[in-house]
């Protein structure tokens, strides 16, 4: 077991407990999330999320923390790169097994709406329960963190998301690619949390800039 899964496993402790259907749901979905076509959205990527979001508690006002680090164990839950619905899917995936595990509807319905936004990266504006705004937030931003990261590691990120997309021609790669990207430049802000603004925005914005001049002079493999 390597590190990423330790520290993964102190953090299922801590916010669901230590239950044999807890564990054997954390098995399940560290199965799900070392599945052979991951290259970004695996194991590694989880622990960052959650660290992010710990991290982002600290500092803003979360409602249900638990539910939020829950939130991020299943966020990409179910993941496959020929799909348009796997925020969706995985909301479902959450929904059944929280169900199971025995936590009431609310609070399931709680990580169900946090799961989802990863689809746009867009903080619902209506119809949130108190403090749910702020928890999506901090979920969304600890995401997107890797948008603020070292050059080194954001050549990383990308690399790795062009992997799991093989299936796709490199020049409809830098055509999709460029459009989400430059989705994220319109935006007044890429990150939800005045913490996250702070701590990577300005990085973020460097990072995609670069990447976008990168695919208008040549295309990936």
């Amino acid at each position: 077991m390597g590190s990423d899964e330790h520290e993964l496993r102190a953090a299922w402790s801590c916010r669901v407990g230590d239950s044999r259907p807890a564990w054997a749901l954390f098995d399940s979905l560290i199965g799900r999330h070392r599945e052979p076509h991951r290259h970004y959205h695996g194991v590694r990527h989880v622990t960052w999320v959650v660290r992010h979001v710990e991290e982002l508690a600290a500092a803003e006002p979360v409602d249900d923390i638990d539910a939020v680090v829950v939130a991020a164990f299943f966020h990409d839950a179910v993941y496959d790169p020929l799909a348009s619905d796997n925020e969706a899917a995985s909301a479902r995936l959450a929904e059944r097994e929280l169900a199971e595990l025995g936590w009431v509807e609310p609070r399931r319905r709680r990580v169900t709406t946090m799961v989802e936004a990863t689809a746009t990266h867009v903080v619902p504006d209506a119809g949130l329960e108190p403090g749910l705004g702020v928890d999506t937030a901090v979920l969304l931003d600890a995401d997107l963190a890797v948008l603020g990261s070292e050059p080194a590691s954001y050549g990383a990120y990308v690399a790795g998301v062009r992997s799991e997309y093989g299936h796709v021609s490199a020049t409809d790669w830098c055509t999709g690619r460029t459009r989400i990207l430059q989705s994220f430049l319109d935006r007044p802000s890429l990150f939800a949390t005045p913490t996250g603004r702070t701590r990577w925005e300005s990085r973020a914005r460097a990072n995609i800039v670069a990447e976008v001049a990168s695919l208008s002079g040549r295309t990936y493999g």
